[in-house]
C-alpha cells in the first residue's frame, strides 16, 4: 500500500503521521525534539509511527515536513550572524520597518547604486566599496543579504552584488527581489536579512532529515510546508527558508480543515513555544496581504494571516508584582521545563531543588538550570560569552552556580539568542505535571520547582501561593487568560482593521472583560466569540476547554489535534505564485519589469501578454520543480487607470499567476 508520511518538528515534540489514500490516519506518534540535531527527533518519530502501524519504509510514497524552527528562531531572536548590503538607500532608511532592530548589531554597508521607479539606473553601483566590505566580512558572517532601491523594477545591481558575494566569500546570499515582487525597499531588505539568518539553520534541518529518512529506508521525495500552507521541494526550502516561517501553523490550519470540515472558525494551535491563531473562512485560511508577521517582524513573505504569540506549554513563567498583589505572566521566551530537565540530569536537578527548598530565604535563580546545547559550533561570540560557555561545559548546572556576576546575565542572553545555551525553569508544562494532567516527565521535580516559585513574596509581604498545587492553578489560569486575549485580538484584527483602536487595546478593554464575565448591573453586558474555536496541539485538551467556557463558544478538539501539523504537511497542494508589473514611463510606452531587466513595448496588450507568458512559464517550472502534477493555472490582473480629458490612461498593471497541483508520489 502507498502511504503518505507527515512530520512536524515543534519546539518540544516532533510528530509523525501516516495517512492512507489521503483519507484516513492509520498511525501517529511523537518523539522529543532534539535541539542539538533535529533529525534525531525526526528519525525517532518516524520509526515510532512505522512500528505502530506495521508499515515498511518502502511503503512510503511521499514524505513532507512542516517545521516551527524558522518561526521559533525569529520569535526567540535566534539565527546566524549576517551582513546586509544596502544599495541606493540612505543611512536613515535602516530605521524603517524595524530593519535596524532586525540586524541586531550585525554589519551592514550602505553604498551608492540602485534604480528609479521606471527601472532606470539612479546611480552606478559602488563596486570598490562593496568589494572592500566583502573582504572585511567574508569570514565573520554566515551569509549576506542584499537589497537595492527599486530592485523589483530592475534587479541588475542586486544580481551584480550576488555575483561578487559568491566570487569573494562563497557564502550564501539572499537577494530581496527574489523573495518579493513588491515595492518597499526597507521591508524587502529586512525579509532578505531574516532569510539569510535562517539559511544555515534550515539547511541543516532539511539535510539531516533527508539523511535520516534514507538511513531508515525511506527513498520517497521530501516536501516542505510553506508559510501559506502550500508544499515546496526541500531544495526550494533550502534556498528560501524565510518562506517556511509559519510553516507549522499553516500546516495546522490545513490539518484542522481536513479533520473537521469546518468552513468558518478560529484555529488556535498551542505548541511548546508559541500559540498561533488564524481565521478559517470558506474552508480556506486567508493570506495576509501585508506579509507574514512573526514576533516583532513584518516580512514580505506570503503566508497565512495569523497572529503568533510567544505563549506555549514551555513558556517561561515570570513573577510579577502589581502594587501589593503578586501574580505571574508567561512568555515570550521558551525554556526547558524543569520536569524535562530532570529526565536529562536527575541527580543534579533533584539535589539542587532539595537544597534550595531547605534554604530559609528564596534565591534569585531558584528552580533554574542551564546547559550548553550539544554539538553546536560557537562561532562569532565575544570573550565574555566564550568564558561563560566554557564554564557551563557539557553538563547541567544550577543557574546560580554558573553566573558569577549580574553583568554575565547579558552574556547568557546572547548565548541563548544564538541557540548555544538552554535555560530550564518553571513552565505551564510543569504545572500540568503537578495537577496530574500530564505525566510524561518528572512530576516530583515539577512539584519542588513550583514550591520554590510559590515562596516569592508579593508587595504585601505574603507568599505567592501556599502549595505547589495552588501555584499550578495560578499558572494554568494565566495561560487561559493569555490564550483568551490572543483569540480576541485575532477576532478584533479581522473585524476592525484598519479602523478603530488596536486589537490589543480592544481585547483588554474593561467593557470587553466585563462582557465576558456577563456583567449585570445598570448595564447588561455580554461578549464572546460568534464562531467555534478549533483547538490544536498536544496540550489543547488540557488547556482549551476553559478557554471555550470564558469565550462562550464551542471548542472543537479533533481526535488528532496533537498532530494536526503533521497531517497538514501531507494533505496540502503545491502552489507557486509569480507576480510582475507593467508600468508606463511615458505615453505610448509600456514597460514590463522582468527578472532579467525591463523590456519596453509600444502597446498595452503586447506588454501584458509578454508578462503573463513569462509568469506562466516561471510559475509552472517552479511547480514542476517542486514535484507537482496535474498543474492548474489561475491568472489575476489588477490594472490601474486614470481618467484624463474624457479618456482612460494606463497607469500600472500587476499580474499574478498561480500554478497549483498535488505532489507526485513515488511509484
Amino acid at each position: 500500500m502507498a502511504l503518505l508520511l507527515g512530520v512536524d518538528t515543534g519546539g518540544t515534540y516532533t510528530d509523525a503521521v501516516l495517512i492512507e489514500g489521503e483519507t484516513r490516519v492509520i498511525a501517529s506518534a511523537k518523539a522529543l525534539t532534539t535541539r542539538q540535531d533535529l533529525a534525531i527527533g525526526v528519525g525517532d518519530a518516524v520509526q515510532a509511527v512505522l512500528l505502530q502501524s506495521g508499515a515498511k519504509p518502502s511503503d512510503i510514497s511521499m514524505a513532507s515536513l512542516s517545521t516551527t524552527l524558522a518561526t521559533n528562531a525569529l520569535v526567540e531572536g535566534q539565527g546566524g550572524r549576517v551582513a546586509l548590503i544596502y544599495i541606493g538607500f540612505k543611512e536613515r532608511d535602516l530605521a524603517a520597518h524595524g530593519l535596524g532592530e532586525a540586524l541586531k548589531g550585525d554589519p551592514y554597508l550602505v553604498c551608492a547604486g540602485g534604480h528609479n521607479h521606471a527601472g532606470g539606473e539612479a546611480a552606478p553601483l559602488d563596486e570598490p566599496a562593496l568589494r572592500a566590505f566583502l573582504h572585511a566580512h567574508r569570514s565573520d558572517v554566515s551569509g549576506f543579504a542584499v537589497a537595492s532601491q527599486f530592485a523589483t523594477r530592475n534587479p541588475a545591481h542586486e544580481l551584480r552584488a550576488k555575483a561578487l558575494v559568491r566570487e569573494i566569500t562563497g557564502r550564501p546570499i539572499s537577494t530581496s527581489h527574489e523573495l518579493s515582487a513588491k515595492l518597499n525597499g526597507p521591508k524587502r531588505a529586512m525579509t532578505a536579512v531574516l532569510n539569510a539568518r535562517l539559511i544555515g539553520m534550515i539547511d541543516r534541518l532539511i539535510g539531516r532529515a533527508e539523511d535520516r529518512l534514507r538511513e531508515i529506508g525511506i527513498d520517497a521525495p521530501l516536501m516542505v510546508v510553506r508559510g501559506d500552507g502550500a508544499l515546496i521541494s526541500s531544495a526550494q526550502a533550502r534556498e528560501r527558508p524565510i518562506e517556511t516561517i509559519l510553516s507549522g501553523p499553516a500546516a495546522s490550519i490545513v490539518g484542522a480543515r481536513w479533520m473537521t470540515g469546518a468552513d468558518h472558525a478560529l484555529v488556535s494551535d498551542i505548541g511548546g513555544t508559541t500559540t498561533d491563531v488564524a481565521v478559517l473562512q470558506d474552508g480556506r485560511p486567508a493570506i495576509d496581504p501585508a506579509g507574514a508577521r512573526v514576533g516583532p517582524y513584518r516580512t514580505m513573505v506570503e503566508a497565512v494571516a495569523m497572529r503568533t504569540t510567544g505563549l506555549g506549554g514551555d513558556s517561561e513563567v515570570h513573577f510579577t508584582t502589581e502594587g501589593l498583589q503578586g501574580g505571574v505572566t508567561l512568555g515570550p521566551r521558551r525554556v526547558l521545563p524543569v520536569s524535562l530537565m530532570a529526565t536529562i540530569a536527575p541527580e543534579i536537578v533533584h539535589e539542587t531543588l532539595e537544597a534550595q527548598l531547605r534554604a530559609t530565604t528564596p534565591g534569585d535563580h531558584d528552580g533554574r538550570f542551564v546547559r550548553a546545547v550539544p554539538g553546536l559550533e560557537a562561532d562569532g561570540i565575544g570573550p565574555r560569552e566564550e568564558t561563560l560557555l566554557a564554564r557551563i561545559g557539557p553538563n547541567v548546572h544550577p543557574l546560580g552556580a554558573v553566573l558569577k556576576s549580574r553583568i554575565e546575565l547579558s552574556a547568557l542572553r546572547r548565548l541563548i539568542d544564538r541557540g548555544l545555551v538552554q535555560v530550564s525553569g518553571v513552565t505551564p508544562s510543569d504545572a500540568s505535571h503537578v495537577l496530574g494532567r500530564v505525566n510524561a516527565w518528572d512530576s516530583k521535580a515539577a512539584d519542588m520547582a513550583l514550591r520554590l516559585f510559590a515562596r516569592r513574596r508579593t508587595g504585601a509581604g505574603d507568599v505567592l501561593a501556599q502549595t505547589a498545587n495552588d501555584m499550578a492553578h495560578i499558572i494554568i489560569n494565566q495561560l487561559t487568560q493569555q490564550t483568551v486575549l490572543a483569540l480576541l485580538e485575532t477576532a478584533f484584527a479581522e473585524e476592525t482593521a484598519p479602523l478603530g483602536p488596536p486589537p490589543e487595546q480592544l481585547a483588554r478593554h474593561v467593557l470587553m472583560q466585563r462582557g465576558l464575565s456577563k456583567h449585570r448591573g445598570l448595564l447588561r453586558l455580554d461578549a464572546g466569540l460568534n464562531v467555534p474555536v478549533i483547538g490544536l496541539g498536544a496540550s489543547a485538551a488540557s488547556y482549551y476547554p476553559a478557554v471555550g467556557d470564558i469565550l462562550g463558544t464551542e471548542m472543537i478538539l479533533p481526535e488528532y489535534a496533537g498532530v494536526a501539523n503533521a497531517i497538514g504537511a501531507v494533505v496540502g497542494r503545491v502552489t507557486m505564485r509569480r507576480s510582475g508589473t507593467v508600468t508606463s514611463p511615458s505615453e505610448g510606452k509600456y514597460r514590463v519589469h522582468l527578472p532579467q531587466g525591463p523590456q519596453d513595448f509600444a502597446d498595452e496588450q503586447s506588454a501584458l501578454t509578454m508578462l503573463e507568458e513569462t509568469l506562466r512559464r516561471d510559475a509552472t517550472t517552479q511547480a514542476q520543480n517542486a514535484g507537482a502534477q496535474d498543474i492548474q493555472i489561475t491568472v489575476t490582473r489588477d490594472i490601474r487607470t486614470a481618467g484624463v480629458e474624457a479618456r482612460n490612461v494606463f497607469i500600472e498593471a500587476t499580474l499574478t499567476v498561480e500554478a497549483a497541483g498535488r505532489p507526485r508520489v513515488a511509484a
